[in-house]
């Protein structure tokens, strides 16, 4: 069926309870509304408000408030994983599953005819019941999936360690991925962490894959599309790219303080780096990542996140880094206007923790790519992608066994990058350019939403998927 002459689809959205998985999927929203699909979009009752300005289509895009239950144990206010530190995200993953039986009524009252999720295993088999197609869309790169799943290993017959991830899944259609031994003990042990309701990480993701009807990922062909093709084989069902969902132009101007600030430095001399608003650096790390910046005898800006345990960043600052930075650097430990930051001429280096969203924000500027990786699966994977893969980074040198960079190897990454002798970061600065101008290109994205339009239009059509992981 052709999706331009197709009536609308009405589709539900019900992202994991983060801001990380909350706002892209709203970004997703606007796109899917501008071609005029109705969106419900499920959300934390009290979180809404805090998403109210992002929703660009409001005739097309609902928010549907649910209340969490209480679960033992976990804050009362807390809706997200930003009210709460990582060890209580599987207490708001038990209360999200405990929101099965209102979800339900919802959809029997809704009644679209797709509902997206990520972490919920159990919604294709509830959607399934009430003859709704259910799309487990993840907003990552295909890449990580190809590379961990499981399948193409199982005549191993047993549980993957660290030597099987040493190499790829046979049929994976790259060879360059290296990993770390700190790296491969974590993505083992991920798989066994326990995430709420007693179930897996890893069984979210493995029952989500299984039995829904399709599932989605963030990017386009020309560059993910190897991964997502090797996915449909091993799953076979449709393996789905929404596009590589550009930021919004921002409806803001950025802050007084920070224009002035940054105008004070000649173009393409500042340093940014930004490390997430979740799972802040232990003060050691946090002080040789600041150390390096202080080394490198640029000017810098580092939105952080206080270590736990400290209730402000300057708490956590090195013996006497305020004195020795004054005038060029600043440590900061609030939210900052992130994609106007990158905008700004100034700034010419981006050091970034290799977040999903982070990393598209980064890909369409013009400043040089510095990664700092943050331990998560999708992060690892994210640094592997731009450095190895499309080479348009530089990933700052840890110890293999400990995970841990010093403010020698944040410097030297830094230089490598901002340099104009170095012949590595020339070779990055250049390849960054082509694919930023590949993201930027005409109708690039457009065609990609159009595309992922036209499949979930095939997908409503078809006969439903029916294996089940019961």
């Amino acid at each position: 069926m052709d999706a331009a002459s197709a009536a609308p689809l009405h589709i539900a959205i019900f992202p994991w309870f983060a801001m990380g998985h909350l706002t892209p999927n709203l970004h997703l929203s606007n796109k899917l509304a501008e071609r005029g699909h109705r969106i419900s979009f499920i959300v934390p009752q009290r979180t809404q408000t805090k998403l109210h300005h992002l929703n660009l289509h409001p005739h097309l895009i609902t928010f549907i408030p649910i209340k969490l239950p209480h679960v033992h144990g976990l804050p009362h206010h807390a809706e997200t994983t930003s009210d709460v530190p990582f060890s209580l995200f599987p207490l708001l993953a038990t209360a999200m599953d405990r929101t099965q039986k209102d979800i339900e009524l919802l959809l029997r009252d809704l009644n679209p005819q797709i509902v997206f999720f990520d972490f919920q295993h159990w919604l294709p088999n509830l959607s399934r019941s009430l003859g709704i197609k259910s799309v487990m869309h993840l907003m990552l790169y295909p890449l990580s999936s190809a590379y961990l799943v499981e399948e193409p290993r199982r005549s191993q017959g047993r549980e993957l360690t660290e030597l099987d991830l040493m190499e790829p899944p046979p049929g994976f259609p790259d060879s360059c991925i290296k990993f770390q031994p700190h790296e491969l003990r974590f993505l083992v042990a991920i798989r066994k962490l326990e995430f709420g309701s007693g179930v897996l990480l890893y069984d979210r993701a493995y029952k989500g894959f299984r039995s829904a009807d399709a599932i989605g990922y963030k990017g386009c062909r020309e560059i993910d599309g190897p991964y997502a093709e090797y996915l449909q084989t091993v799953y076979g069902k449709p393996v789905l790219l929404s596009g590589p969902l550009l930021p919004e132009p921002p409806n803001t101007t950025l802050e007084g303080k920070w224009v002035s600030w940054l105008g004070g430095f000649n173009p393409g001399s500042v340093i940014f780096c930004a490390y997430g608003s979740e799972s802040p650096l232990p003060q050691t790390q946090l002080q040789e990542l600041l150390l390096g910046l202080e080394l490198t005898g640029f000017p810098f800006l580092a939105a952080l996140k206080p270590p736990d345990g400290f209730e402000s960043i300057e708490e956590a600052l090195p013996e006497g880094f305020g004195e020795r930075v004054k005038g060029r650097g600043i440590a900061y430990g609030g939210w900052v206007q992130q994609q106007l930051i990158l905008e700004h001429p100034s700034v010419g280096c981006f050091i970034t923790h290799c977040g999903a969203a982070s990393v598209t924000e980064a890909l369409v500027n013009k400043c040089g790519l510095v990664l700092l990786p943050r331990l998560g699966t999708d992060h690892i994977m994210n640094a592997k992608m731009l450095s190895m893969i499309l080479k348009v980074g530089v990933q700052v040198e840890k110890g293999e066994e400990d995970g841990l960079f010093t403010k020698e190897s944040v410097c030297k990454a830094v230089q490598t990058v901002m340099e104009d002798g170095n012949v590595v970061g020339r070779e990055v600065r250049e390849n960054h350019a082509k694919l930023r101008n590949y993201l930027l290109s005409d109708n690039l994205e457009s065609s990609c939403v159009d595309r992922f339009c036209q499949q979930l239009q095939d997908i409503s059509y078809r006969s439903p998927h029916i294996l089940t992981t019961e």
